[in-house]
């Protein structure tokens, strides 16, 4: 089976990401990459790493028709062209923030509101391990956000093993590269001002805690810091659990380690890795830069649980995700086109 994509939105870094997957998928033939910015130029004048694909920019206002529709675009632009995207494709898989939330209330408190609330319904948030639940008929797939991605992961098996609960104290804290600025950035993403630095630039109220919220049903402290690091999101989330059997209420290591391998021993995208040896004896995003994998871990210190995640954010966090979510929408082999292997050593990544 043959099935038909196009990009929209394509000249930025999760779009040329999206590109490169498509165009080696499988089952999928690439069809257009949209970019009013570039129309006419060849994919290969912005992306680099893809110069050898005979593909130009189209403007978005003339989508063929295809079965899947993968828009990569910067919050509120899906919205904008909803009715637009569903006339193109069968399904539209959205890798913005603007269909991840369940009710036009959220988007009143999290962002500047919905101009397409009737459309919520008919997403379904895309998050493969914490449920493949309606991807299938979905009509609209909306993928999570790279944060809230490394985060849940981290956490999910401590709430399904029933050792967090939801009204338990979690902390989390992020460590973010600068792609997740776009390839618009601006001056907090230029080099010379990022460089060397760990800097808080969500210290409360970034708007991932929305989707955490919603799909763990759990609250959370949510801290993220911009880091010298292009490729990757790191979590370090500091537990306080009240569940577990130990005498003195803490969680003793072997129920964390029964916790994450049921979360997770059959999942194709998570491994596991919590205090090993060698250098990198917790999740590390330089160890999966380039992959759809994601590295979870844990340590524990009496009443404290530390539950820790790594992803490369445009993979794993964006484009890979959106990827593995349209294989599970479409009934395919979920790994397909998403078999990398990191590099090692990287600089940057």
């Amino acid at each position: 089976m043959t099935l038909t994509a196009s990009v929209v939105g394509a000249s930025g870094f999760a779009g040329g990401e999206l590109l490169r997957l498509l165009s080696g998928h499988p089952e999928f033939e690439l069809r257009q990459a949209t970019s009013r910015e570039y129309e006419n130029r060849t994919v290969g004048y912005v992306h680099p790493n893809l110069r050898e694909l005979d593909l130009r920019f189209s403007d978005p206002a003339d989508l063929e028709s295809v079965d899947a529709l993968f828009a990569a675009t910067p919050h509120g632009v899906s919205m904008g062209n909803v009715e637009q995207y569903l006339a193109a494709a069968d399904t539209l898989i959205d890798l913005s923030a603007d269909f991840r939330l369940g009710s036009e209330a959220a988007y009143d408190e999290w962002y500047d509101g919905h101009t397409a609330p009737a459309y919520l319904d008919a997403a379904t948030y895309a998050l493969p391990e914490l449920s493949r639940d309606g991807l299938a008929d979905a009509d609209i797939v909306a993928a999570g956000g790279c944060n809230a991605t490394a985060t849940m992961l981290a956490l999910k098996p401590l709430l399904d093993a029933g050792l967090l609960r939801p009204s338990d104290q979690v902390v989390a804290d992020l460590k973010v590269g600068s792609s997740e600025g776009g390839a618009g950035g601006g001056a907090a993403s230029s080099h010379p001002e990022r460089s060397g630095v760990v800097r808080p630039y969500a210290p409360t109220g970034h708007r991932h805690e929305a989707e955490i919220e919603e799909q763990l049903g759990l609250s959370l402290s949510f801290t993220v810091h911009a880091v010298e690091m292009v490729r990757g999101a790191a979590a370090t989330c500091h537990t306080f659990p009240t569940g577990g059997t130990a005498a003195d209420g803490g969680i003793e290591t072997p129920e964390l380690w029964s916790a994450y391998r049921d979360a997770y021993e059959a999942e194709p995208f998570v491994r596991l890795v919590a205090g090993g040896g060698g250098v990198y004896r917790y999740p590390e995003p330089k160890a999966v830069a380039g992959t759809n994998l994601a590295e979870v871990g844990f340590a524990a210190d009496g009443e404290r649980v530390v539950a820790f995640a790594a992803i490369d954010n445009v993979m794993k966090g964006s484009a890979g995700q959106a990827v593995h979510a349209a294989n599970l929408a479409f009934g395919l082999e979920e790994t397909a086109g998403l078999t990398q292997t990191g590099l090692h050593p990287v600089g940057s990544p």
